[in-house]
This record gives C-alpha cells, sequence and structure tokens, in this order.
C-alpha cells in the first residue's frame, strides 16, 4: 500500500509538470516574454520559439498525460483493491466485492488526480505564466526528445487534419487600439495607472482618430493683419487679443500672405521702429494643412517642415482655421483645448457646452460612446443643425442618449451655447424636438422653432 501511495504521488506530481507546462506555454504573453528574450533569458527564448510552432509540444503533453492517467489507473488498482477487497463483508456477492474494491480506488485516483494534478497547478500556471513557462520549459524540452518519434508521428497527423480544416497553423498576437485600452482600463482598476495618465494614454491614442478642425482654432477667432494695416490699428489688435503669432493677409483672410512672431513686433516697439508690416518684417510662409488631416498626420507635417503654425483650409481652399503645436500638446496633456471654458457643469445633470464644442469632449463629459452619424459634423453646433436639417433657431432641441440638446444662444446664425440636461428614466425621445434619428430628404422641420421665436 506504501508503494502504491508514492507511486500515485510520483505520477500525480508528473500529471501536474505537464499540466503546467501546456497552460503556462498557451497563457504567457509575448510582449512580456520578448523584453527578457532580449536581456539574454535563453528559457524566454525558448518558450517564444515553442509559441511559434507548439504542435509538438502539446502532442507530448497529451502523450505525457494519457500515459500517466493510464498508468495511475493501473497502480492504483494493484495497490488497494486487493486490500479493500480484504476488508469488505463476506455478505456481499463475490462478483460485486470485486467491483467495489476495483471502483473505489479509481474514484479515489480519479480525485486525487483532478484536484493536485489538474486544478492547482492549472490555476497557478493561469496566475503567474510567463513565469511558470520560464521555469518548465527545460524540462518539457528533455521530454520531448525523449518523446520524439511517436510526439512527431502523431504531430504530422494531426497538423494535417488541422490544415484541412482551414485553421491557422500559429496564433496572430496582433494588438490593437482595443487592446491597449482594455490593458490602460486594467491598469487603473489595478492602482497600477493613476486617472490622468490613462487620460493621457488615451488622449495618444485619439490622435489617429481627431481631425485637425477638432483642435483648430476657428475661422471667426483668428486675429490676422492687414499687409497694408496702419500702426495703431495693429497696436489696438495686439492689445485686444495677445498672441504669439499672427497672420498676415492681403485685404482678407483667405489670401494669405504668412505670418509673424510677436517677439519680433516686440522688438521693433523696444527700438522706437515702426510696426508697418511692408516695411522690411519679415514674413514667414505658413504650413498649409488640409481639414480632412487626423491631428497625428498634422503633427508629421509640423515635424517635417518644422514649424508650429499651420493655417488649415477646405477643399474649396478657404481659410477655416488655424492650428499650432501647442494645441495638440495641450490635447495630450489634457483635455482638448479649452474644454475647461467650452464646457461649464451647472449640477449633476446639466452642462453648458460653447457650440464650436468639439463632438469628441461632449462624449467624454456626457459619457455616450457615439453620436449619430459623427463623421458628418465635428462640433455640436454641427450636430444640432444636421439633426435639425435647417438652420437652428433659439430654443430649438434635440433629444439623443438620454440628454437633452437646447439651443439658448445664437451668433450670427452661429449657435453659442446650448444647454444639455440629462433626461429622467423613461423620458420620451426626441417630443417636440429632433429624435435620434436625422429626418430624411423631404421631412418636416423638427424641432420648436415657432416656439423659439415667440
Amino acid at each position: 500500500m506504501l508503494f502504491g501511495l508514492i507511486a500515485v504521488m510520483l505520477l500525480a506530481a508528473a500529471s501536474a509538470f505537464l499540466s503546467l507546462s501546456e497552460i503556462s506555454l498557451a497563457a504567457s504573453s509575448r510582449v512580456k516574454l520578448r523584453p527578457l528574450a532580449e536581456k539574454g533569458s535563453l528559457q524566454a527564448a525558448r518558450v517564444l520559439s515553442f509559441q511559434d510552432q507548439p504542435g509538438l509540444f502539446f502532442t507530448t503533453v497529451q502523450i505525457g498525460l494519457n500515459f500517466v492517467a493510464i498508468l495511475a489507473g493501473i497502480v492504483g488498482d494493484a495497490s488497494f483493491a486487493p486490500l479493500i477487497l480484504e476488508r469488505l463483508p463476506e455478505a456481499i456477492p463475490g462478483p460485486v466485492r470485486a467491483q467495489i474494491a476495483s471502483a473505489l480506488p479509481f474514484f479515489g485516483v480519479t480525485i486525487f488526480f483532478v484536484v493536485f494534478a489538474d486544478q492547482i497547478p492549472k490555476r497557478i500556471a493561469m496566475a503567474i505564466p510567463e513565469g511558470t513557462s520560464v521555469r518548465t520549459i527545460d524540462g518539457m524540452r528533455r521530454l520531448i526528445f525523449f518523446c520524439g518519434p511517436i510526439a512527431r508521428m502523431l504531430n504530422a497527423v494531426s497538423s494535417a487534419i488541422y490544415s484541412l480544416m482551414g485553421f491557422p497553423e500559429k496564433r496572430k498576437d496582433d494588438i490593437t487600439s482595443d487592446d491597449l485600452y482594455a490593458m490602460v482600463e486594467a491598469g487603473t482598476v489595478a492602482g497600477v495607472l493613476r486617472k490622468q495618465e490613462k487620460d493621457l494614454i488615451g488622449n495618444v491614442f485619439e490622435l489617429d482618430v481627431r481631425t485637425v478642425p477638432s483642435a483648430m482654432t476657428a475661422r471667426e477667432s483668428i486675429v490676422y493683419f492687414d499687409l497694408h494695416e496702419d500702426e495703431i490699428s495693429i497696436k489696438d489688435k495686439i492689445a485686444q487679443e495677445a498672441h504669439s503669432t499672427y497672420l498676415v493677409c492681403d485685404k482678407d483672410i483667405d489670401h494669405i500672405i504668412g505670418y509673424v512672431d510677436s517677439k519680433e513686433l516686440l522688438e521693433r516697439v523696444i527700438k522706437g521702429q515702426r510696426l508697418a508690416l511692408d516695411d522690411g518684417l519679415e514674413i514667414r510662409p505658413p504650413l498649409i494643412l488640409p481639414d480632412t488631416l487626423t491631428l497625428a498626420e498634422a503633427m508629421d507635417h509640423f515635424k517635417g517642415r518644422g514649424e508650429t503654425l499651420a493655417v488649415v483650409l477646405n477643399e474649396y481652399a478657404l481659410v477655416v482655421g488655424i492650428i499650432t503645436l501647442q494645441d495638440i500638446m495641450l490635447m495630450l496633456m489634457g483635455r482638448l483645448v479649452g474644454e475647461e471654458e467650452q464646457i461649464t457643469k451647472r449640477d449633476d445633470t446639466s452642462w453648458l457646452l460653447e457650440g464650436a464644442t468639439p463632438i469628441e469632449d461632449v462624449k467624454h463629459v456626457l459619457r455616450l460612446d457615439a453620436f449619430p452619424d459623427e463623421e458628418n459634423y465635428e462640433t455640436i453646433g454641427g450636430f444640432m443643425t444636421y439633426m435639425l436639417r435647417r438652420i437652428p433657431h433659439r430654443m430649438d432641441f434635440v433629444t439623443y442618449g438620454g440628454h437633452k440638446f437646447e439651443v439658448m444662444d445664437l451668433e450670427s446664425y452661429r449657435i453659442g451655447q446650448i444647454l444639455v440636461t440629462r433626461l429622467s428614466v423613461g423620458a420620451p425621445n426626441g417630443a417636440e424636438g429632433a429624435d435620434a434619428t436625422p429626418p430624411q430628404s423631404g421631412a418636416a422641420p423638427a424641432g420648436n422653432a415657432d416656439e423659439g421665436e415667440k
């Protein structure tokens, strides 16, 4: 009986080793193993190699597990069945006593193997897969060498069947932005990353999604100088709107000549020189960007030209805004430029938004996943115009995502402010305003414009 106990425990240890090796290899992250391999860890490099071609590894594991399980059943029956048979009551018929004597060791050994040779090792391997795989890989290499011929034969058969089924031979380790988001979220929940760091990483991902208009200074907010503007007017503009750079145009903003640095203007004032723009003042040619670029592409253009300011044009070569490298950097370090000024939280259920607030910032504040057809507009004002299918009037509103968006102020047909109110659960969607589905062509205009005008 002692021999049987020792043999079963040794076989259970062998089965536990095989289970550890199998699960740890499958669960190990290549992202974590590569740095170890680059630092000279031979075991990590071997794990990566087996992950590339895991067929022989798993075949050997299965051979070992089945061999150990069969041998444990034989040892258990031979060691414990006679002892149990001797202790069973004589009143039980002989054939029944024999079956009981064989069944009890079978169930006992099976339960022991399930707990100590399967469940516990696999849970350990799932908890620390990289460390476990690195520690067990050398032992598995020796076992693969020992089982080489039969393992290669079975692996060839299984690989042929696997190929006929059309499955890929290697697992794909492509990491998408969604995977990175999930890792960042998990790191934040675990306390590894702070919320500010999570927001910073999220903003980096948004560079490939957000377009230039979402971060630029809009056309109507641009302060520019006319090439022939008098000195008094230039000084007045500088006093009212202090900026580091100013555009220089010929008559109107759509005829841009370049831009001047405010430091040069200050230097002229200090030296008592005239501020005439056509009197030897250096006017630099601007970087021109289309409004369809993403912020990541805009950064590449800034880097390539060595500029810090760009003029944004639409498809008709009209100026729609300007963007600076600082605008993009401020977006990375916090929410988009001026969000604190563009979004004012009134209470827990209402916000006051500037009409030029980028739609991405609105989604962030209101915790909305998306707006309908948001590829058609950049700002919350554009959302209102798109949903209403006309130029909005004061007091027009749209309901979407459990929120009511109401126009509070207009400035020359441009939406100045929008009041957002969170609706109570079960409130009707689109009552007296535009609903979440844009009206089709020819549909009656949505909203309550008449009431607003009154």
